[in-house]
Order: structure tokens, then C-alpha cells, then sequence
């Protein structure tokens, strides 16, 4: 007898999870994609709250293939996952968290939308159940696009629709020794190596849900952990994208969500043993890393926030928080008929504290809510008007006169 390759093997790595492995359940069990297309490989990471035996007991009599592994706690999500990889047989593989869980339509949606369009990875939209979920990469269902050309950069949870192929012709894995940020590792080389992203903006495919005892492996662990993910995926980059804008577009992930959040408001709570440490463990980061295209793209105090770490400057640092920690808000200060924003956090034009101006010009995303602002201006029609030029002018002729 053939048994028809699954469309789909959804991988689950589960520890202490209970009660919310029950919904978790639930929500595959209500897939609306043919159950004769679907496996779940379900791992139980050393689990002593019963996590393990209600896999089992759903193994029992769910009607699609289950694959229960239980195993010792490798104390990370990396392990699970990667047994959990090890076993699949479908088209495609979905990591879906034992806390969250599926729209029922989820997968059938994302099927459907790989194989229309060839794509490797698929994001279906995230709704957030007491937690917030990523943002700033929808807007509208996109059928085919990359990491260069949308903000999926800043969604690298392993949550996606992965096309099993890709994984396997690049022996791609979790890394093990990171113990946190190893789905941003992963997720980041899916979207660098694959031949298309999709996603569906139109349906909530997955619900992100916030545990009411806080135990989010993302929120546990000392912040060196965060500096050590932070320099993989720096590293990884690096490594796979030449020198140039589109390298430092996605440098900007590592240092917006990982990096840059060791330096704000939790800062002021660190001692003085930790606040040293964290400036020596950023100094690398900051030198390999921190291009001026990297700066001009983070916002204003973003900007701010990271010239003082990677001039050793804590003085400065410090005064930027406490002028957060104190609510205000920066004056902007317009010029140059309004096509100029500048907005004046601590030490703005300030001479003894030689912070470059540049730092404080506002881009247009931020200067747009300036009243008085014009985008635009003599600048950006010069930059038109010289790319219309380069468009419709003939290549000058560079071959050798002839003799």
C-alpha cells in the first residue's frame, strides 16, 4: 500500500505546557485541510505536568498520523524542534508553539498560497491573545515577495509555512546553542535562501497567546543571551549578503529588537557592574556592524541611543533615558521652509557634547507627523530628476576607439 506524502507536517515542541496544550490540539484537530494531508510530530521536552500523556492520549485518537517523542529537557525550544524536522515527511512543515494556536482554516490557506505560487515560505497573519504580536509587515496579502522588498524581517519567530525541500537541500536547523533568538536565525536564512515569501494579510492564521504564569521561554534568560543572538544574526547577514544597502536594511533587525532594547529603559535598573559589561559586549557589534546607511535608517533616538554606546558614552545614554523615563517629548525643530525636521532630543546643537547634528534630522516616516513639514523638496526632485535622467539617456559608449 502508498501512503501519499503529507501536504503538511505540523512539528510541536511542548514543555510544561499545559493547560494550553489543549487548545493548541484543538486547533489542529479543526484544520479544514483534508486530515489525510496532515502529521504532526508532537515532542514532550521532559514536561512533568502532564504534557507528555495528553500527547499521547491525543496520539490515540486523532485521525491523522501522530508521532509522540518523549525525551529528556534539552532546556531550549531548539532541540524539540529539530527532532520534531528530523521526522517530517510532509511538503511543507509548520512549528507551531504548544501555548498558540491555529485559525482553522490556517493551513489550507498557506498550502494553497505556496503551491499557487511556487513560494518557499509562507506567513500567515498573527492576531496576539494577551501578547503583542509583530505589525509592521502587514497591511495587504502579498502573493509573492522577499525580505529585501517587505518588513518580514522584522517577524523571525519560527511560525511560518516552510517548504520542507528548502530545509533539507541547505541541511538547514535550529541552532542548539542559542538559548534564545535561534528562530530569528533560522527564519532569517529561510527568507535569504528561499525563492519567494508569501503572505496572508486577509485571515488570522495564528493566534499568539500570552500565558497567564509568564513562562515565555522568550522572556527567561540573562541578557548575555540577548548579545549572543543578536551577534549570530548580525553574523549571519553578514555572511550571506554582500557589503551594500541591501545588508544594511536587514542589519537593522539585530539592532532595533535585540541589541538596542539593552540600552533603554531597563538600563536604568542595571548596576553599574552590568551597565560596563553591556557596553564592552556591544563595542564588537558596533564597530563590525554599525554603518552610517545602518543609522540613517533607525529612528531618531534609535540614532541617538546607539552613538553613545558605540562611542562609549554612557553620560549620554544616560541622559537620553531619564528625558524618556521623564515623558517628554522632544521640540522639532523645522528649517529650511519645512523640508528639514530636526528634532531636538538632549544635547542638540549642544557644542561641548559634540553630538553630530545629522543624528537628530528626522526621516520623512518620522518627520510626516511634524506640522509644517514638506516632504519632499529641491533635494528629492534633484534625486528624480537624475534617476529619470539615467533611465532615458543612452549608455555612453566606453569600448576602445578602433585603429
Amino acid at each position: 500500500m502508498v501512503v501519499a506524502q503529507p501536504d503538511v507536517t505540523v512539528v510541536i515542541g511542548a514543555y510544561e505546557a499545559m493547560p494550553y496544550l489543549v487548545d493548541c490540539l484543538a486547533s489542529v484537530e479543526a484544520q479544514t485541510l483534508d486530515h489525510a494531508r496532515l502529521e504532526v510530530i508532537a515532542v514532550d521536552d521532559g514536561s512533568t505536568d502532564g504534557t507528555g500523556e495528553h500527547l499521547e492520549e491525543f496520539a490515540d485518537r486523532a485521525d491523522f498520523p501522530v508521532t509522540v517523542v518523549r525525551q529528556d529537557n534539552s532546556g531550549g525550544p531548539s532541540g524539540p524542534r529539530n527532532v520534531g524536522l528530523g521526522k517530517a515527511s510532509g511538503r511543507y512543515v509548520f512549528f507551531l508553539d504548544a501555548d498558540d494556536r491555529l485559525g482553522p482554516e490556517a493551513l489550507e490557506r498557506m498550502v494553497a498560497m505556496a503551491d499557487r505560487n511556487g513560494t518557499d515560505v509562507v506567513l500567515g497573519r498573527v492576531e496576539g491573545v494577551n501578547r503583542k504580536p509583530p505589525q509592521s509587515m502587514w497591511g495587504r496579502t502579498l502573493e509573492r515577495t522577499d525580505v529585501h522588498s517587505s518588513n518580514i524581517r522584522f517577524t523571525l519567530s519560527a511560525q511560518k509555512l516552510f517548504r520542507r525541500a528548502l530545509l533539507t537541500r541547505h541541511s538547514m536547523c535550529f541552532d542548539e546553542s542559542l538559548w534564545t533568538g535561534e528562530d530569528a536565525l533560522f527564519t532569517m536564512e529561510a527568507y535569504l535562501r528561499a525563492d519567494g515569501v508569501s503572505l496572508i494579510d486577509d485571515y488570522t492564521c495564528y493566534y499568539l497567546v500570552g500565558r497567564e504564569d509568564g513562562k515565555h521561554v522568550t522572556k527567561r534568560g540573562s541578557y548575555t543571551l540577548r548579545f549572543d543572538s543578536a551577534r549570530a544574526l548580525a553574523g549571519l547577514i553578514a555572511d550571506m549578503v554582500p557589503p551594500g544597502a541591501r545588508r544594511d536594511q536587514l542589519m537593522t533587525r539585530p539592532f532595533v529588537v535585540t541589541l538596542l532594547p539593552q540600552f533603554g529603559p531597563k538600563y536604568l535598573r542595571d548596576s553599574e557592574e552590568v551597565r560596563r559589561h553591556k557596553f564592552e559586549l556591544a563595542k564588537p557589534l558596533m564597530d563590525a556592524y554599525l554603518t552610517d546607511d545602518v543609522v540613517r535608517r533607525l529612528r531618531v533616538e534609535e540614532r541617538l541611543r546607539a552613538h553613545a554606546v558605540a562611542q562609549g558614552r554612557p553620560e549620554l545614554l544616560l541622559d537620553l533615558l531619564e528625558f524618556r523615563r521623564e515623558r517628554r517629548e522632544p521640540t522639532p525643530v523645522v528649517e529650511r521652509r519645512g523640508r528639514r525636521v530636526y528634532l531636538a532630543y538632549p544635547h542638540f546643537r549642544d557644542a561641548a557634547a559634540g553630538v553630530p547634528e545629522s543624528l537628530y534630522l528626522a526621516e520623512p516616516r518620522e518627520a510626516r507627523a511634524v506640522p509644517g513639514y514638506r516632504e519632499g523638496g529641491l533635494d528629492a526632485f534633484v534625486r528624480r530628476a537624475a534617476r529619470k535622467a539615467r533611465r532615458v539617456l543612452p549608455a555612453r559608449d566606453v569600448r576602445p576607439a578602433a585603429v
